[in-house]
């Protein structure tokens, strides 16, 4: 068995929009930067481009601002456009793997994917070491994890994206022998107590181990989030940008260095250990 150190890849994913894939992917990424780590991200929904522009955000403010905010080095993958499906998935398949060995060099690869099934999100999720779905606090947000017919845990089926990621891990397996884990992070939380917040809790927490994966709590909602995304700036800049910090900015601070702590990233932890 070879023993070159490849990157560690993290994919952000989740087949519905608007649940915080890139926010989470963007401050994942300039935490693990800031703690000197190298960093490349490959961004597969390249036509909705989110993070892409996230970046290109974060650049142009570098350059009018004269700061040295660490930036990852990233890829943009637009889809094939050829007539033959199969011809599209050869390139779309030649194209990625040309991404990852270009930032093979780096400690972590995270991958940002569409909010719907495509080839470039299926092949990604093959190559993850860990992935993580941002769930929105919702029962629409949950049918796309299972299909409940009740709110019952025992009374489901699992969702297509669910089964595509068990697809997704056979795949891992046969082609690298590694596990891939797998975290549902609940996400955009509000502060206040609320029925609905509850049953989410009770019914992900009982379907963790049916369905296979790890529960963890993410992001509040904050609308500094989208603030932040105009100026390509995360809750971890602004003391460096001279914004001063709220008692709400040092609150999310914690919340992103929870998540990461939750995450139980192998090269993190040994950093953090020899650190200590």
């Amino acid at each position: 068995m070879s023993n070159i150190k490849k990157p560690y890849v993290i994919v952000l994913g989740n087949e519905k929009g608007g649940t915080g894939k890139s926010t989470a992917a963007m401050h994942v990424m300039v935490y693990l930067l800031r703690l000197d780590f190298k960093v490349g991200c490959i961004d597969v929904d390249a036509r909705q481009g989110t993070l892409t522009r996230y970046i290109e955000n974060r650049i142009r403010y570098n350059q009018t601002h004269e700061e040295r905010l660490p930036t990852p080095v990233s890829k943009a993958l637009q889809k094939a456009n050829f007539d033959d499906v199969k011809q599209n998935e050869q390139d779309e398949k030649a194209r990625f793997d040309e991404a990852m060995a270009e930032l093979s060099d780096c400690d972590f690869i995270v991958i940002d994917t569409p909010g719907n099934d495509t080839f470039f999100s299926r092949v990604a999720h093959s190559y993850a070491d860990t992935i993580i779905t941002p769930l929105n606090d919702s029962f629409i947000d949950l049918d796309m994890l299972v299909r409940l017919h009740s709110n019952d845990p025992n009374n489901l089926r699992p969702s297509v994206y669910s089964e595509m990621i068990w697809e997704q891990k056979k795949n891992r397996l046969m082609r690298d022998k590694q596990p891939i884990d797998w975290i549902v992070m609940r996400n955009r939380l509000t502060n206040l107590y609320a029925k609905n917040k509850e049953e989410m809790h009770k019914i992900l927490t009982a379907l963790s181990k049916r369905v296979g994966y790890r529960l963890v709590a993410g992001f509040s909602e904050r609308v500094i989030f989208r603030e932040l995304f105009v100026q390509g700036l995360t809750l971890l800049d602004l003391q460096e940008v001279g914004i001063p910090l709220s008692m709400s900015h040092i609150a999310a601070r914690q919340e992103i260095r929870s998540v990461l702590d939750m995450l139980q990233l192998p090269h993190l932890q040994k950093k953090l250990e020899t650190a200590g």
